[in-house]
Order: C-alpha cells, then sequence, then structure tokens
C-alpha cells in the first residue's frame, strides 16, 4: 500500500471538520471536484471508508473518526514544527487564522493588523468574519475575538480594547414629536430596531443602572441581523437602535444620532482574543499576541 501524502491527509481533515466538500474547497483553495478525488484516492488506499456522502451532507465514518481523533494532534504538531524551524532563523512564516465577530475583525484591522504584517511579511493572516460563535479549534482557526462574556472559560483571554458600551440610539428627526424613553419600560410606547441574533432569536435589550439589571424584548416593526444595518435605519429615523458604541460614535459626534437611555447603558468588558490554554502556541499567534499587548501598553 503506497503511503497517503501529507496534502491528501489535509485534504480529509478539512472536509471531516467542516462536514462539507465546499467549505473544505475554499478554505484549501481547490475545487471541489479535486478535492473529492483526493479523499477518494485516499479511501483507495487506507482500503476503507472515511466520510458517507449524501447529495446534501458528509459525515465521518467509525474509521473516518478514528483517523481524525489520532491525526489533528500530528498535524497540529508538525505545522507548529515547521513554523519554529523558519522562526529560528528570525522570520515568522505560516498561516494565523483569527475568527471572530465583524465589529472585532474590523477593530484588528484598525489596530493590530497593519503593524503586524509589516513586521512578519512571510505570515498569512486569514480573518474570518461571522456572528456565530464558533469551536474555534475545531473548526481549525488559531484564535478568536469575542465579547468578554462570550469567551469560553478555558480559553487565555487578552484583552484587544478598552470596556465598551451598548447604547440605545435614535435619530433627532425620529425623536421629533415623540418624549424620549427614560427607563427601559418607556420602549414599550417607541419603534425599536430589533436584532436578530445568529441562533435565529431576538436579541433582548439588556440594561443595568444602581444593581438592576433589565432585559427587555422591545417592539419593533423592523428587524435587522447586522449592528451596522441598524446604526443606517437608526439614522434615517425608523426607530430607536441598540448597539455598540464603536459603530455609532462617529454619527454621535456629528449630530445624526442621539443616545436615550445613557444612564441605563454601562461600560463591560470589551473583546478579547483568545486562544486554547492546553495547545502550543505557535509562533505566529505568539508574535501577534505580544503585539497587541504591546499596543496596550
Amino acid at each position: 500500500m503506497s503511503k497517503p501524502s501529507l496534502t491528501d491527509l489535509k485534504a480529509f481533515q478539512a472536509v471531516a471538520e467542516h462536514c462539507s466538500f465546499r467549505r473544505a474547497a475554499d478554505l484549501l483553495g481547490v475545487s471541489r471536484s479535486s478535492l473529492s478525488h483526493t479523499v477518494r484516492s485516499l479511501e483507495q488506499r487506507l482500503g476503507t471508508r472515511l466520510l458517507h456522502r449524501t447529495t446534501r451532507s458528509v459525515s465521518l465514518t467509525e474509521s473516518g473518526e478514528r483517523l481524525l481523533r489520532r491525526l489533528k494532534p500530528l498535524l497540529s504538531d508538525l505545522d507548529t514544527v515547521l513554523e519554529e524551524a523558519s522562526s529560528s532563523e528570525g522570520r515568522i512564516t505560516g498561516k494565523l487564522r483569527i475568527n471572530g465577530s465583524e465589529g472585532a475583525i474590523r477593530l484588528l484591522l484598525q489596530t493590530v493588523v497593519p503593524r503586524y504584517l509589516a513586521l512578519h511579511d512571510g505570515v498569512e493572516l486569514d480573518l474570518v468574519a461571522e456572528g456565530r460563535l464558533v469551536d474555534i479549534v475545531g473548526q481549525g482557526f488559531d484564535a478568536g475575538v469575542r465579547l468578554r462574556e462570550a469567551v469560553p472559560q478555558d480559553m487565555i483571554a487578552i484583552p484587544v480594547g478598552r470596556d465598551m458600551r451598548f447604547l440605545a440610539v435614535a435619530s433627532p428627526r425620529y425623536l421629533r414629536g415623540r418624549t424620549a424613553p427614560e427607563t427601559p419600560d418607556d420602549l414599550a410606547t417607541h419603534q425599536c430596531i430589533r436584532q436578530r441574533l445568529p441562533s435565529g432569536k431576538l436579541y433582548r435589550w439588556e440594561f443595568h443602572r444602581n444593581g438592576q439589571d433589565v432585559a427587555v424584548d422591545v417592539p419593533g416593526a423592523l428587524t435587522l441581523d447586522s449592528s451596522q444595518l441598524m446604526v443606517e435605519a437608526a439614522t434615517d429615523g425608523l426607530g430607536i437602535a441598540y448597539v455598540p458604541e464603536p459603530y455609532v460614535q462617529a454619527h454621535l459626534n456629528e449630530g445624526k444620532l442621539v443616545t436615550v437611555l445613557e444612564a441605563w447603558c454601562p461600560p463591560i468588558p470589551g473583546l478579547f482574543l483568545y486562544y486554547p490554554n492546553n495547545r502550543h502556541v505557535p509562533p505566529s499567534l505568539r508574535a501577534f499576541v505580544d503585539l497587541l499587548r504591546e499596543l496596550q501598553m
């Protein structure tokens, strides 16, 4: 039996972890037909079926589960060894994959990323912005960036920025002729721009004041799934939006939006970069963390 190549094994790993030939092909930069041929050839070499395939789904067979379980740590260690060999000559190389919300990735692009790429031109930085919270290890990411409250407790977490606030905002045009809300309960008489979470649930607006926590299922004719779109809708006078402060700071400075219920919107721990505490940190991630800490000083 001829031994499979490293490319064959990484192809199988990508399909197995994503349960999708399309997503794995996009990640690897190959065509779906080529990837399917590679995996079938691997199965023929090993003499066993690794994947169940239907027109709608891909899942692991028992043999595939055993192979993936043994293969993942070996390939991870190999990537680390190769990166360390390159960095021992003073130059960090390899790929660094980071997952985060759109706002988190935008903040990285505005702060640490330009300097990181200038310092480490041998690193391929792969930033993926998506609303849903993913298993960064299972999905093949080196690190994630989320609000502190969303970071799993078993992860090492490094602050990316300062504490932040969620603000309730509206345009002066919307508030003209209306009484601005003074308590969260007053939102019941307003048009609120509701937010649908990646899970499909509607977000309940959360407020805090003087030790009192309030979560409100706000009314509203308009529901959006993007903070940026919510800001645009609020600016157009369509209602009150509740979004992270960085999204609206410029609009507040220009007078296009004003805050309401500001006393009910205290700061909360902001965005954190996080990664597993039980795995060897590759040089590319270590350099990113070191630069992030330097910029926080």
